[in-house]
């Protein structure tokens, strides 16, 4: 697919990936719904179970990330032949790390949840989602390698297909294992968690059936190959930075409700309504992200280097109005949507603050994203992982100061995510005004 200096091009790119996030965050919001309906204890225990899981997941979207921008490269380029060895060491590399971390992380758990969880009921549900959360992630790593190829190519259709299958599974398995429905045992958070497995491993099935049917002979994929580690070290240098630059930003969001569970467990109740809030209404914008990223790395390979700053003043737009949209719900209902996830009348009216924080935040989210996707799209991975650091150590610090420190009542504490997107959109905007980005090699 030819990528274009237009709208219609940008969100023939971007609207299936926007779509198909849309199915996957509809997920999150039911099992958050489910959960609330089961007690605030369980609200928050998902929170942090879910978060601590979607931790190490991001080590695999990093990795992922860092093959997208290549295949996109090389499929700017028209060096297709070269796009199915990156798929296979991508596959090899995360199907590794992925049984290394279920090994490790399945005796580390218990005792590092219970080393920084204060409550002990919130402490018994998070590890109870943990235990059975942590079995999909071998599914997981091989569907972000399998998205990483599509989103690479431009054919980003497929993803709708794919999260709406994954978000059906799940939706579904999650009235019957939760509640012991239709003659299922009732699992409570376990069942949220083992649902959720059981979608991506359909999920996996289902790429692997999609993508046999492909006429693939010009990408080589499904080919077995001996391991070319000069190829594999290429791969990990792009894709490490990336990889620790998603696992700082979620393992910061992580320790952030931790921070939240210290001042008290409604706190972590309502910071978990919002953060399902937040999550949906971020959907265009991480969607647009994802786009911009293949949209950069395509058109550089093909040499456009001018077109790269006007095609992502583009995306900012579509970005901005799309957001501007979505917290239409937040301004004018807000607690219509909040009653969805509880019927807690105290809960619904303390969260309301909260929300209002977040309608700002989401803002500046919908510039920032789209510029520190677009740098890390021209291949600089490095630049970003530095941008990360120092938003993410500049979070979590003024996150401890407001809650711990000052003691001061939870809206405060959100603000901080408004801090970070300032600090990586205001860094990644210089960074592309510089145009140091032309020079980077993949």
């Amino acid at each position: 697919m030819e990528i274009k200096n237009t709208y219609h091009s940008i969100w023939k790119i971007s609207y299936p990936i926007i779509f198909g996030l849309v199915a996957q965050n509809i997920l999150n919001v039911i099992d958050t719904a489910f959960l609330g309906r089961l007690s605030d204890v369980a609200i928050g225990a998902g929170a942090i179970g879910g978060l601590f899981y979607f931790a190490l997941i991001t080590i695999g979207m990093g990795f992922g990330i860092g093959a997208q921008i290549m295949i996109g490269r090389k499929n700017g380029e028209k060096n297709y032949a070269e796009i199915g060895p990156i798929v296979y060491h991508t596959f090899f590399f995360l199907s590794i790390t992925a049984i290394m971390l279920f090994a490790l992380f399945n005796y580390i758990a218990p005792v590092f949840l219970k080393n920084i969880i204060s409550s002990p009921a919130i402490y018994k549900g998070s590890l109870e989602f943990f235990e059975y959360r942590i079995w999909g992630i071998l599914f997981a790593f091989l569907n972000i390698t399998f998205s990483s190829f599509y989103i690479g190519i431009v054919r980003t259709r497929v993803l709708t297909f794919s999260t709406t299958l994954m978000a059906v599974v799940n939706i579904i398995l999650d009235y019957f294992l939760i509640f012991g429905h239709w003659g299922f045992p009732e699992m409570g958070i376990g069942g949220a968690a083992l649902a959720s497995v059981i979608a991506e491993a359909v999920v996996t099935l289902f790429f692997i059936i999609y993508t046999l049917q492909l006429k693939n002979k010009k990408y080589g994929l499904f080919k077995l190959r001996k391991l070319n580690f000069g190829l594999l070290r290429s791969i990990s240098n792009l894709s490490i930075p990336v990889m620790l630059q998603y696992f700082m930003s979620f393992s910061g969001w992580f320790i952030f409700f931790i921070i939240v569970e210290r001042i008290s467990e409604e706190a972590l109740a309502i910071s978990n309504v919002i953060r399902s809030i937040y999550m949906v209404i971020m959907i265009p914008v991480w969607g647009l992200s994802m786009a911009v990223n293949t949209i950069v790395s395509n058109v550089i390979g093909q040499e456009r280097h001018d077109d790269v700053l006007p095609l992502i003043k583009k995306v900012v737009l579509i970005s901005i109005i799309s957001s501007l949209i979505m917290v239409q719900g937040n301004i004018f209902f807000p607690r219509l949507l909040i009653s969805f996830y509880t019927n807690n009348p105290l809960l619904i009216e303390h969260a309301i603050p909260v929300l209002n924080v977040v309608t700002v935040a989401m803002m500046v989210f919908s510039v920032a994203m789209v510029l520190f996707s677009s740098v890390s799209g021209s291949g600089n991975t490095k630049i970003t992982l530095f941008f990360e650091v120092y938003a993410i150590s500049t979070y979590i610090i003024v996150a401890y100061l407001l809650a711990i420190v000052f003691h001061l009542p939870i809206a405060y504490v959100w603000i901080v995510e408004i801090i970070y997107f300032l600090i990586i959109g205001i860094s990644s905007y210089f960074y592309l005004k510089s145009n140091k980005w032309q020079t980077t090699n993949i």
